[in-house]
This record gives C-alpha cells, sequence and structure tokens, in this order.
C-alpha cells in the first residue's frame, strides 16, 4: 500500500535511512505502487524500485547511509 508520510515506512526503513533518503524512498514506492497496479507482485517490486532510487543518491557506509560521495571509504 502507498504510504502517506515516512512516519509510515516500515521500521526497516524508517530506523536506517536519513530522512531525504526516506523521502526518496517513499516518492519511489509510491509511483511503483501505482504503475504495477495489475502485477501480483506489486509490493515486492515497488520496495525493490524504492531501494534502487535511494542507491542512485545514497551509500551505505558502515552502518550508516551517506550522500553519495561522502562516504569514508
Amino acid at each position: 500500500m502507498p504510504y502517506a508520510s515516512n512516519d509510515d515506512l516500515p521500521p526497516s526503513v524508517r530506523g536506517h535511512l536519513p530522512q531525504h533518503a526516506q523521502d526518496i524512498y517513499r516518492a519511489a514506492f509510491n509511483h511503483a505502487f501505482a504503475a504495477h497496479a495489475a502485477d501480483v507482485a506489486r509490493e515486492e517490486i515497488a520496495h525493490r524500485i524504492a531501494w534502487a532510487a535511494v542507491k542512485r543518491s545514497y551509500d551505505k557506509d558502515g552502518d550508516r547511509w551517506v550522500p553519495r560521495g561522502k562516504s569514508q571509504n
């Protein structure tokens, strides 16, 4: 189901992503969920697309997500 706010996101997203990354995730998920309305796996597809959208702008640095180009690795 689409997410109305970042507070509605799954704990695995809220607890790990910074606020801006949560915004990206929510927008990408909601768009993909609507775009794949006829697909029986639409929720799984939407989550995968949302994570891919986050990974275009953020990198994982240890246990933190940081804007791309800002990681210490």
